[in-house]
């Protein structure tokens, strides 16, 4: 059940208001986000939508009992079609391997993984049930080899984006086939070429739509109505909108998601990320210029729904402000779990306001520094709530080094000044220096860490 000290407001897309989140089920809180379309390496742009996700879904945790969340695997998509071609690579063997990246990307976030992760092409069955019972309830209709969703047919559409009849058209860029009733109508099957991939259905051998994908997966695992979707705000509209809508019409009386949560985009450098643009930057490439925990605050240190702007200075700083963290919980080491602040929580039931709550740690570093014990727990308790200082201070500060290489030196080093070199045993000591490498000479011996 809930905890009674803490009452979580989330902004919800479809009222444009915050609102006290009220589960359908206080037993078990359901929650679905779009997960990736596994063509490519994810990039940072995409990472914020998983973070976003995991800091909703650990504090979900926090407050109740049972949380269900349920995070998709794209893995149909004329993208992928394009790239396998393009690769000169067969599809499965493309989605496998970009479906373990992305996996070994956003774990090394700290990204936890959901508790249930559906694959399209293995709820090919559920996705034609649903086009049956459109069909069949006049929501939507067969043409030259298509199945098409009647936008006409579903008097909230639009609702959730906010958008007219006009500005709907035009934000979908839809080419408008002579098939179709009516400009707006979205594919729910399509037919597929032979070298297309396919599935044998009433209309034909062809393959799904990307909108029908998702409320096939969600119904199958959190049924009609659930509690929350999210995801990225390019997905409003025309993705969330046309699951929404093909959702409620296929299953009358259903609410499909209560709660609607989109985060902002991120830039790089002010401009929008883009590889044309020569800024458009991989998970794996960032994380070979600073440990995960540095990317994951510098996301975290800006609210899910403010448009985030990533430059390396930005990064830097964050690992400086994590090193800080280290030096507290270093300096005061402590094996008792701490109690979280009411700051920090009070923080985060405020729509996720991950800046706040970050605000919340430099007081207690101070204190931790300062040789308090019950702070240096603190620090650590509001840090694994939200996926943070989960290394040892030596880890950390080791993080990134070439620990045989930085051993082997100081070898060197204890034999030099057993020789009495001492102008050797200095070399060594300074030309670890440049590359960030502090020794401190103890009774038991010679250790290191970074700068």
């Amino acid at each position: 059940m809930a905890s009674p000290s803490y009452s979580l407001s989330l902004h919800d897309s479809q009222t444009r208001q915050k609102q006290v989140f009220t589960p359908l089920d206080p037993a078990n809180v359901r929650v679905y986000y779009c997960g990736p379309t596994v063509y490519d390496a994810v990039h940072i742009g995409n990472l914020r939508a998983m973070l976003s996700a995991d800091i909703l879904v650990r504090l979900l945790r926090r407050l109740y009992s049972r949380v269900t969340f349920v995070r998709n695997i794209t893995d149909v998509d004329d993208k992928i079609t394009a790239r396998a071609q393009q690769n000169g690579e067969d599809i499965a063997s493309l989605t496998a391997r970009t479906t373990t990246a992305f996996h070994e990307d956003v774990a090394a976030l700290g990204v936890l993984p959901p508790d249930i992760e559906p694959r399209a092409t293995h709820h090919i069955d559920d996705m034609l049930s649903m086009i049956a019972q459109l069909v069949a309830n006049g929501h939507a209709y067969e043409a030259e080899g298509h199945v098409l969703f009647a936008v006409d047919r579903c008097a909230s559409y639009g609702s959730l984006s906010g958008r007219s009849p006009d500005d709907l058209l035009a934000g979908a860029r839809v080419e408008v086939a002579p098939y179709k009733r009516h400009p707006g109508d979205f594919v729910l099957w399509k037919p597929s070429s032979p070298e297309q991939p396919g599935w044998d259905s009433p209309y034909g051998r062809g393959r799904p739509g990307w909108h029908i994908e998702c409320s096939a997966m969600s119904h199958r695992y959190l049924g009609a109505s659930f509690d929350i979707h999210g995801g990225g705000d390019d997905l409003m509209f025309p993705h969330h909108e046309n699951e929404r809508a093909q959702s409620l019409c296929c299953h009358p009386g259903s609410s499909f998601a209560r709660y609607w949560l989109h985060n902002a985009m991120l830039l790089s450098n002010g401009e929008k990320m883009s590889k044309s643009l020569g800024n458009f930057f991989s998970i794996r490439e960032v994380l070979t210029r600073a440990p995960a925990e540095a990317l994951r605050l510098l996301i975290l240190g800006t609210h899910y729904r403010s448009v985030l702007d990533f430059t390396w200075e930005k990064l830097d700083e964050a690992k400086r402000i994590l090193d800080r963290f280290y030096r507290a919980l270093e300096k005061t080491p402590t094996d008792v779990t701490g109690p979280v602040p009411d700051a920090f929580m009070q923080a985060l039931c405020d729509d996720m306001n991950t800046p706040l709550a970050l605000a919340c740690l430099h007081p207690l570093a101070d204190a931790a520094l300062g040789g308090d014990a019950q702070a240096s727990a603190s620090l650590k308790a509001c840090g694994a709530l939200i996926g943070l200082l989960e290394a040892t201070p030596d880890e950390w500060f080791r993080s990134g080094s070439d620990e045989a290489a930085i051993d082997a030196l100081i070898a060197q080093r204890v034999a030099a000044k057993k020789a009495r070199d001492f102008a050797l045993a200095d070399s060594i000591r300074s030309q670890l220096a440049e590359q960030g490498i502090i020794l401190e000479d103890t009774a038991q011996g010679t250790t290191w860490r970074r700068a």
